[in-house]
């Protein structure tokens, strides 16, 4: 994860010491007057090309570009659930998780509540290197989450841990050192976590969730974990193809130095430059337009010559194209989903979903990985909403839909429903219901209605008896 998580930042530092290419900054040098110098020494031009960070972003587009409907049975209970995916920027924060753990082979939904700050549950994103879980049969059956707290030193480091367990959550404050946990103080000596006191149990470390299921969820970004074949845990879009990512960074940067090599200089005979003088060295004044007779024979052909080379674009262009396309294929998306097809021409959403076929498959496998843990993390959501806020609601777990990913142009909607309406295939309500997919029942009947009425149809006796007609 550390390995991952440096090359997801695109630090150009942290991926070289994960790498073994950390340079010294200074180097000694002998002086001319034989004394010892530190000079500093010229920075490698080494560039990093941000594709770990695009796969893992394309990764959250496909899943959480929408929001994925959320539906219950119970009409009270929908609207509760509606303001608390709105109040809470549950679609935000469900596409960071899905981008961080694209990137560290999954992330920890968490539902919590904190009733001097809001008056509702709060879903929130645990990083999977600060959990430790506890699977059995793969389900989930507690986890240990721990978080630095402010006030740490390079030597000192406060620790707040919670464990999850069905029914109840326990805390805890450490007081230990970089790579230690160290010894367990009370909560109350830090102000981070002395706001948990007042609602711990007896014995002082408990916190009662008044409901039976776990308030924490895993969701993996996909699987099977190559290095870890028998584990739950998923796996990195990354693992495998972090030397792609190593030798893409080594095409731009030999890019870049032909670039830089390729710039003009000017090479002149001594006899062009001007001296300043003992100790002050000479120059050469390349806006100089008129210049005296110097002393050499007309026929050496000591001018001023012009150095050039030729930049190698078609070559490194053609490498870079074919890492990242293989990058791409490895981490399971389409070469369309970066750009690298097309050519900038529009596209019809058929072309885009035969161009992103892996893509879209990809996407489907991980909306399997998504859609029971979010459930789940939903439901409890809503029962810490009755127990704890009072809520008046009937809480159940919800349904959890994606769409399908790809939004067709409204000429191809309207081509497809014009083909279907002269097969015979297609009734009006099924054609509001396409166009318009978010329309709850009452506003297709309504628009049902309307066009029964403005082509006629309405006053035609309904054999179904499916919509009213109007009067």
């Amino acid at each position: 994860m550390r390995v991952d998580d440096a090359w997801y930042s695109g630090d150009r530092g942290r991926i070289a010491r994960l790498c073994g290419e950390e340079q010294a900054t200074t180097s000694p040098r002998r002086g001319s007057w034989n004394r010892r110098r530190e000079q500093p020494r010229r920075p490698r031009s080494r560039l990093h090309v941000p594709l770990p960070s695009d796969i893992a972003s394309t990764s959250a587009d496909l899943l959480f570009g929408d929001m994925p409907v959320v539906k219950v049975t119970d009409t009270t209970t929908q609207d509760r659930l509606d303001a608390l995916l709105d109040e809470g920027q549950v679609q935000q924060i469900l596409h960071g998780g899905a981008e961080q753990g694209s990137a560290l082979s999954g992330v920890y939904l968490r539902a919590t509540w904190d009733r001097a700050l809001i008056d509702r549950p709060i879903l929130s994103v645990v990083q999977p290197d600060n959990v430790a879980p506890e699977f059995r049969w793969g389900m989930l059956r507690a986890a240990t989450l721990w978080r630095e707290l402010s006030g740490s030193t390079a030597s000192t480091v406060f620790r707040h841990v919670e464990r999850h367990e069905p029914g109840h959550i326990l805390h805890g404050l450490y007081e230990g050192t970089p790579d230690n946990l160290g010894r367990a103080v009370p909560l109350s000596e830090h102000t981070e976590t002395a706001d948990l006191v007042d609602g711990l149990s007896n014995d002082g470390v408990t916190v009662d969730t008044g409901i039976r299921d776990l308030t924490v969820a895993y969701v993996p970004n996909i699987g099977p974990n190559r290095l870890h074949r028998s584990s739950p845990v998923g796996r990195s879009d990354f693992q495998g193809i972090r030397d792609l990512f190593t030798s893409l960074d080594d095409v731009w940067t030999s890019w870049l130095r032909d670039i830089r090599l390729a710039r003009a200089r000017l090479i002149v005979p001594d006899g062009y430059l001007r001296d300043y003088g003992p100790g002050q060295g000479s120059a050469f004044d390349d806006d100089r337009e008129v210049w005296h007779s110097l002393r050499m024979p007309p026929t050496e052909g000591n001018g001023i010559t012009l150095s050039q080379f030729a930049i190698r674009v078609e070559e490194h262009q053609r490498s870079a194209e074919a890492l990242m396309r293989q990058a791409a294929q490895s981490a399971g998306y389409s070469a369309q989903s970066f750009g690298l097809d097309g050519g900038g021409q529009p596209i019809t959403a058929t072309e885009v979903d035969s161009r992103d076929a892996r893509s879209m498959v990809t996407r489907r496998k991980k909306v399997g990985y998504w859609r029971h843990p979010l459930a789940h993390v939903l439901h409890v959501m809503l029962q810490l909403d009755a127990v704890h806020f009072g809520r008046q609601i009937a809480p159940e777990r919800p349904r959890v839909e994606f769409g399908d990913g790809v939004a067709e142009s409204e000429q191809t909607t309207a081509t497809t429903l014009d083909l279907l309406t002269r097969a015979g295939a297609v009734s009006t309500a099924t054609k509001v219901r396409w166009l318009h997919p978010t329309w709850e029942d009452e506003q297709v009947d309504a628009e049902v209605a309307a066009i029964l009425r403005e082509t006629g149809a309405a006053d035609v006796a309904d054999p179904g008896g499916t919509y009213p007609l109007a009067a």
